[in-house]
């Protein structure tokens, strides 16, 4: 296929404008740091906790609405062994905010934290914070990977462009403005794309489904009763437990990222946040329409009038590319061009926050509070922009090796929703639960994890679930096992944790060996307040430091 240079020439465009806006707001950011009066690391990482609530709600709902999101989306819509009722990412971040308004924006924004990890530090010390932010961090770089394959492919389609060629400099791009301004230069670029987001995807969606070679099919596919079953898709009864698994671990595995608590911790108060939360569950199902149009449409469509021509993408196993297919041979030019420039802004938009928040959670939570407690408000800052390089070129370097964005997707979020979802309830609802009752909850999860196996990672499956089946050689588990695994994580923390406290403070084992100072924990809860809400005290200021 050979290159657009007007298209290659348009998209050049928007990234020297997103690159421009990035380079405006970190100057607000160096702004921010004079008025400052405290760390200065922590403007880079919650924005002084003042971020206006339309760009919060802008840069929350930007965070999500990513490449994976738009191509998962239409990918999910378009496959005839999917359909729509296989689209979870509206539904699923839908609850995701929901629950985040409800039940995690109040308790974290009102403790001043800075990142999500710092409830664990307070309550279990370095150690076994280290050991839960791994697989945070292992989630960011995957989120990464599947945002950059989602624009690799697209770019590949539309402008002939090699899609290593676009993932490079696309995440160049985002690490750059990223590095200079931290939260306030991916707050701001957010809002430009959001708003590009939404109005390209819709300005593409009336030429796609007047094309000569899907209008009348998608007509019949709406309208007619005999064409929804495979527009809708099937739920099947064996297939249940699947569906429910992908549903929850995207929605509840999403209240686990660093991203959310990001954007619900730079707010300037705790209402605040519940309002970011709660409008942006709205905008991110509205975000979703048009990508559940155009599989939709690409679902109906009669490939064989167009240039692509027979076998379908599907049967050609380009699924995951449906979304640029649609767009290059069922829009104009210019058309395609634009949507390329939507999907482009929504993979920035994720891929900065991603960058951001793993970088904020190895400084803040590892660097200064476990290798160097020392370290300088400069210092601290370079190490944030050296970890935000090294995540970059982590996911970039995965973006290359697979093809189907829906996996990324859904990998990035499986690791958080096992081992650190129900820390994180713990943590924050369940007073009881302290250093051996998170280590206990956490090897659980880890090793029913592993033992389930993962075909996308090779990882051969031990533990059989109630109908598994084998397909093509692989076993496919379609038990709901991942929730599973996280409620058996979420029953084990409390247990463990009360077993412990037990056996101490009845002297069944001696206190000598209390090393994870599970007696520690309980008197300092017993210093909480009526209300229930922990005390600030010393050693949350040592570690959360926030006077801005």
């Amino acid at each position: 296929m050979a290159l657009d240079v007007g298209g290659l020439v348009a998209v050049v465009v928007f990234y020297v404008l997103i690159l421009a806006i990035g380079i405006w707001a970190s100057r607000k950011s160096k702004k921010e740091e004079e008025k400052c009066v405290g760390s200065k690391s922590e403007v880079t990482m919650v924005g002084g906790r003042n971020i206006n609530i339309l760009v919060g709600v802008f840069t929350m709902t930007a965070t999500w609405v990513g490449g994976g999101y738009i191509m998962g989306t239409a990918e999910a819509v378009y496959s005839p062994s999917q359909g729509l009722i296989w689209a979870l990412g509206p539904l699923a971040y839908l609850i995701t905010f929901l629950l985040a308004g409800l039940f995690f924006a109040k308790p974290m924004r009102s403790q001043r934290y800075v990142t999500m990890m710092d409830p664990f530090q307070r309550r279990y010390g370095n150690s076994i914070t280290t050991a839960l932010l791994l697989p945070a961090l292992i989630s960011d770089v995957l989120w990464v990977a599947c945002i950059l394959a989602a624009l690799g492919g697209t770019m590949s389609v539309i402008l002939g462009l090699s899609s290593s060629y676009s993932i490079a400099l696309s995440a160049a791009v985002a690490i750059t403005y990223t590095l200079m301004g931290g939260l306030y230069s991916v707050a701001y670029t957010d809002v430009i794309q959001l708003f590009f987001i939404f109005i390209a995807l819709w300005l593409c969606v009336p030429f796609l489904v007047l094309n000569p070679a899907s209008s009348e099919v998608t007509l019949a596919a709406f309208f007619n009763q005999s064409q929804q079953a495979p527009l809708m898709g099937e739920l099947k009864l064996e297939h249940a437990g699947k569906w429910i698994d992908e549903l929850l671990l995207l929605a509840l595995g999403g209240l686990s990222y660093q991203a959310l608590y990001q954007r619900i911790l730079s707010a300037a108060s705790s209402t605040q946040a519940q309002v970011t939360c709660f409008a942006a569950a709205g905008i991110v199902v509205i975000m979703g329409v048009p990508s559940v149009i155009i599989g939709a449409v690409a679902a109906s469509t009669d490939w064989n009038q167009t240039a692509y021509g027979l076998p379908s993408p599907f049967a050609r196993g380009e699924a995951g590319k449906v979304l640029p297919l649609a767009l290059h041979y069922l829009t104009p030019p210019w058309v395609s061009v634009v949507g390329i420039g939507a999907v482009a802004a929504a993979v920035m938009s994720s891929m900065d926050s991603a960058l951001l928040s793993s970088a904020s959670m190895f400084t803040h939570n590892i660097y200064k509070s476990t290798l160097k407690a020392q370290a300088s408000d400069r210092e601290c800052v370079w190490v944030i922009r050296v970890s935000v390089l090294l995540v970059g070129l982590a996911g970039t370097g995965l973006a290359f090796a697979e093809d189907s964005v829906f996996a990324f997707w859904l990998m990035s979020g499986d690791l958080i929703y096992c081992v650190v979802f129900p820390q994180l309830i713990c943590v924050l609802h369940c007073r009881c639960a302290n250093g051996y009752g998170a280590t206990a909850g956490y090897l659980v999860a880890v090793t029913l994890r592993l033992l389930s196996g993962e075909p996308l990672l090779r990882l051969p499956t031990a533990l059989l679930f109630p109908g598994w089946r084998e397909e093509g050689g692989v076993i496919r588990q379609y038990f709901p096992f991942r929730t599973l695994v996280m409620l058996s994580s979420l029953v084990c923390i409390p247990l463990a944790s009360s077993l412990a406290t037990l056996a101490f403070s009845h002297r069944l084992l001696p206190r000598s060996w209390d090393l994870l100072a599970a007696l520690g924990e309980e008197e300092e809860r017993g210093k909480e307040g009526d209300d229930g809400k922990p005390a600030v005290t010393e050693k949350l200021l040592a570690t959360s430091s926030t006077s801005c």
